[in-house]
């Protein structure tokens, strides 16, 4: 009774978070994104200040198993909120879950390590691994159904994951996995894997509630997770050394992420994943992963149709993005759609950047993505490709739920170096283009040995496109 419970108030909170406002008109949508920017709310606490040493915590003791950072969390929840200070130095916790109206702020000098031990990462809470819905790992970070909540400051959120915890989880030689360990993609059999487990439940539409996972299955938990919230603050910490995803927002609203590091190489390492939110800035952030830098999602298969949450109204700028398989990126799990994104003022540099501009999905997984606006971004080089739109993801060629991609505008690009300089590969032979309306204007790639390959879409404009000092017209 308990978790049907928990779910009817997802749905509640949820339909409350999304109410039906007028449509945005984006004919002119570098006016439109001023409009968007009107609904962002100013996040305000109590005065009280609430330190973890009066409630337990004591610097450099190696102690996972305080409560203190909770105790005091708990305190100025109780007395209506306020800020909960980490001071500086080195501090040691589990998991640590944010309520309303709370910010926890940590000091310059602060660094907070978290437990690498499982067990601490129990009772196990609703979230979504890789897009499905499950009971799994509480996040090291979470908050679920709250209001006004924020982690500040300039200190450092260290996850402490690497080749002898967490990673090897993934199931790969280069993250420490060794033959004869349990990982997400094997337990004795492929098919006894945690996430083909999941994947398999997720088919077959097995209710949330019943798909409980385990430690065996080993489906590693986000860094940060503010689930069904509103009106959150990320703001100048930084952040290294994630199990998995390292900012998760998940259908939330009103979402801001202003001045954060994120440093962190291992497996799906993603920096920060708005996952069917509406209303998100991304701005002054530096992205250095092991996955996408910045990735919007929507929810995977069934469960993104079945929320039909779509990511909506985003705006990233003044970001910097180094190492990732993508700068920019939408999907892969976009099965709930996706509209309305504005990228502006960025640069992103680094041999190991794959892509600068990433759209991927497949006919399984679907979604609508639609008014996708870039301008000013300034490459150095990246490894293949400026702008690229996978619609045959994970090489699936075939499916019921074809992905649409509509108006895309990208202006004022530069890149001095990279193998692709547009690469859109769409389905050829299909009915009806799957990619409509993409417009390069007043862009410059230079040090290409591809300039473009394009298949499967249709109405793509070159309005003064140069490419290795030539200007480049699509035919």
């Amino acid at each position: 009774m308990k978790k049907l419970a928990i779910i009817s108030f997802i749905v509640l909170v949820s339909t409350s978070l999304f109410a039906v406002k007028p449509l945005l008109d984006v004919s002119k949508p570098w006016k439109a994104v001023k409009e968007v920017e009107k609904d962002f709310k100013k996040n305000k606490f109590p005065k009280r200040q609430f330190v973890i040493t009066n409630y337990g915590a004591k610097q450099g003791v190696e102690d996972y198993k305080t409560n203190a950072i909770n105790a005091a969390i708990n305190a100025a929840a109780a007395m209506g909120g306020g800020t909960v200070i980490v001071p500086k130095g080195v501090w040691y916790t589990g998991p640590i879950t944010l309520k309303t109206n709370i910010n926890l702020h940590l000091e310059d000098s602060a660094v907070l390590k978290f437990s690498t031990n499982p067990d601490d990462y129990k009772p196990f809470v609703l979230t979504r691994f890789e897009g499905w819905d499950c009971i799994n790992f509480r996040p090291l970070i979470y908050a679920y159904g709250e209001d006004n909540v924020a982690v500040t400051g300039k200190g450092i959120l260290d996850g402490q994951a690497n080749e002898t915890n967490w990673w090897p989880w993934k199931g790969k030689k280069n993250y420490g996995w060794k033959e004869g360990m349990i990982s997400q993609e094997w337990n004795g059999t492929k098919e006894n894997g945690g996430r083909n487990r999941l994947a398999k439940m997720e088919k077959n539409n097995v209710p949330m509630e019943k798909r409980v996972m385990t430690i065996e299955d080993r489906l590693r938990p986000s860094f940060v997770e503010l689930n069904n919230c509103t009106n959150i603050l990320l703001q100048d910490f930084t952040l290294i050394n994630s199990p998995f995803w390292c900012l998760h927002p998940l259908l939330s609203k009103n979402v801001i992420v202003r001045g954060v590091t994120v440093k962190s190489h291992g497996p799906n390492n993603d920096g920060c994943d708005p996952e069917s939110c509406e209303v998100v800035l991304i701005e002054k952030c530096t992205f250095d992963t092991g996955d996408d830098c910045i990735a919007i999602k929507s929810g995977k298969n069934n469960d993104g149709r079945r929320w039909a949450r779509p990511s909506k109204n985003i705006i990233v700028r003044n970001c910097i993005m180094k190492d990732g398989h993508g700068g920019v990126v939408l999907g892969s799990e976009i099965s709930g759609n996706v509209k309305n994104v504005w990228v502006e003022d960025c640069e992103m540099d680094s041999p190991n950047l794959d892509r600068v501009i990433r759209i991927k999905s497949n006919p399984i997984r679907g979604g609508k993505l639609e008014n996708f606006f870039i301008r000013n971004i300034k490459v150095g080089q990246c490894d293949e490709a400026v702008f690229r739109i996978e619609m045959k993801y994970e090489k699936v060629t075939e499916g019921p739920n074809m992905p649409l991609v509509k108006n895309f505008i990208m202006e004022n690009i530069t890149s001095e170096k990279s193998r692709y300089g547009i690469w859109i590969d769409g389905f050829e032979n299909a009915p009806q283009k799957q990619v409509t309306g993409v417009t390069l204007r007043n862009c410059k790639f230079n040090n290409v040995k591809t300039p473009y390959k394009i298949v499967g879409a249709e109405n793509v404009v070159f309005d003064n496109v140069v490419i290795n000092g030539e200007t480049v017209q699509y035919k």
